[in-house]
């Protein structure tokens, strides 16, 4: 593989880590509340920065790793084995983590943790078109004062629904930070989702 080929990661790993972290510390705290994520990353196409960054602060030798099939490619398993040591794995239910950029993803595919462990579920980081813009959602739950309303483009077709049935499971399922153009926006699985 070209050296030239593994750049793009973090400039400054400790500080740039921890920025991202925050970020998804703070989505997750505040359904809905739009996060900073631009740091400047230069991934492999078509690794968005967005999802390099979280896959980046999130992942090591410890997580196991999802990609879709737009990002299963050589040039982007490399850079990620490079940059984080994760292994890559195809079973949706063993991921801790999972990268996708497809519309149609379906959630229920994915680790839903147990009654028990319930942090044994994975965590799907989505790239869409953008964090707003589309058709207006309501929601609400822990960490959302009231409701607020969000706009995300490019969620699959059936996502309420999809929605619905993940939160039916509480306290299983799959948690969903959402990315674009530098942002960042976070769905726990407590999050309700409804029409504005």
């Amino acid at each position: 593989m070209d050296i030239n080929a593994l750049d793009g990661g973090f400039a400054d790993p400790v500080m740039q880590s921890q920025t991202a972290f925050r970020a998804v510390m703070d989505a997750l705290a505040n359904p809905g509340a739009v996060q900073d994520l631009a740091l400047g990353l230069t991934p492999p196409a078509p690794l968005t920065p967005e999802l390099a960054a979280i896959a980046l602060t999130l992942c090591d030798h410890d997580t196991p790793l999802w990609l879709d099939a737009d990002l299963a490619t050589d040039a982007v398993v490399g850079w990620l084995r490079f940059h984080t040591s994760a292994p890559i794995t195809g079973e949706r239910t063993e991921a801790k983590f999972a990268l996708s950029r497809d519309p149609a993803i379906v959630l229920a595919g994915f680790g839903q943790g147990t009654d028990l462990y319930p942090d044994r579920s994975t965590t799907i980081i989505l790239a869409i078109n953008a964090i707003s813009g589309d058709q207006p959602t309501t929601l609400t739950g822990p960490g959302i004062d009231g409701s607020t309303v969000i706009a995300p483009q490019r969620l699959p077709d059936d996502f309420r629904t999809q929605w619905a049935e993940n939160r039916a499971q509480f306290p299983r399922g799959v948690d969903l930070l959402l990315v674009a153009n530098g942002q960042l926006l976070g769905l726990p699985r407590t999050t309700r989702i409804q029409e504005a």
